[in-house]
């Protein structure tokens, strides 16, 4: 299992506070946009099984970079929000002797409407993901590697709560996504890439996916407390839960990460 020392972690939390954007604009009485650019980082455990590749679970640590884009017209209840996660794992199985690496990128579009209750704002919508991905196993010499790419759309909700605590202004903010319908790439039980792509024998390997068969979730639960007019901290959590069974094949890559970022803030006004 790949190792990574205390001093490579320090180094990258620093790099993610210094290079934050998660865009979030709202409109302000007087045609000023205020816009708030973060990016989190996350570290934590990583659980790993696809049947194409072994019978074996494997367990390891894994790094997660999450990027969040929010755009919101003046003198509207739409929002349009943009996400863009990374992963990385580096697993090994129960004896720990058989390793695997593990990575994807997915792109999440989402539209919202919101509504505001004193301190509550609450966000109702849904989103379509991206992803592409792969597992590689390093003691594999038949099929060493399984691509991975799916399509999802999914009903979301976002809850943000904010209050005072030791006189500096607090939030709580709650995210949740639920894939309903999809389509997915995937090698059948037996058949090898070569087959796929050298010989072109297609075996129903787009597969068409609903929350039965692909009953993904993915969550995010986060604090924020600012510290200056133009600063403010985040802590918080991901977990990103993706499982599928399609093929007579088995799948499922569970992320637990604790994600920390910097949040800065700034407007800009419209010219008359």
């Amino acid at each position: 299992m790949m190792m990574i020392s205390n001093r490579t972690w320090i180094v990258a939390l620093a790099l993610a506070a210094n290079f934050t954007t998660a865009n979030c604009q709202k409109p302000t009485a007087n045609g000023t946009t205020a816009f708030t650019t973060t990016y989190q980082l996350g570290i934590g455990s990583t659980s790993i099984l696809d049947t194409y590749l072994s019978q074996e679970k494997f367990k390891g640590a894994g790094i997660t970079l999450l990027t969040t884009s929010e755009r919101q017209r003046p003198d509207s209840r739409w929002a349009t929000m943009i996400q863009n996660e990374l992963n990385f794992t580096s697993a090994e199985d129960r004896a720990e002797t058989v390793n695997e690496l593990q990575g994807d990128y997915t792109l999440f579009v989402g539209r919202y409407h919101g509504w505001q209750f004193k301190r509550l704002a609450l966000q109702v919508g849904g989103m379509a993901a991206v992803n592409f991905g792969f597992i590689y196993n390093t003691s594999n010499s038949n099929n060493p590697a399984q691509g991975r790419a799916s399509i999802d759309v999914m009903p979301s909700a976002v809850a943000t709560y904010g209050f005072r605590l030791f006189k500096l202004p607090w939030s709580a903010r709650y995210e949740l996504e639920i894939p309903l319908v999809g389509l997915m790439f995937s090698p059948n039980y037996g058949q090898s890439y070569y087959e796929i792509f050298s010989l072109g024998d297609y075996d129903r390997n787009l597969v068409p996916t609903t929350f039965i068969s692909m009953p993904n979730l993915r969550q995010q639960l986060s604090l924020d407390c600012s510290v200056s007019r133009s600063t403010t901290l985040r802590i918080g959590y991901l977990g990103d839960y993706q499982q599928s069974e399609v093929n007579n094949l088995k799948s499922h890559i569970y992320h637990h990460r604790l994600m920390i970022g910097v949040v800065r803030n700034f407007t800009i006004s419209k010219r008359p």
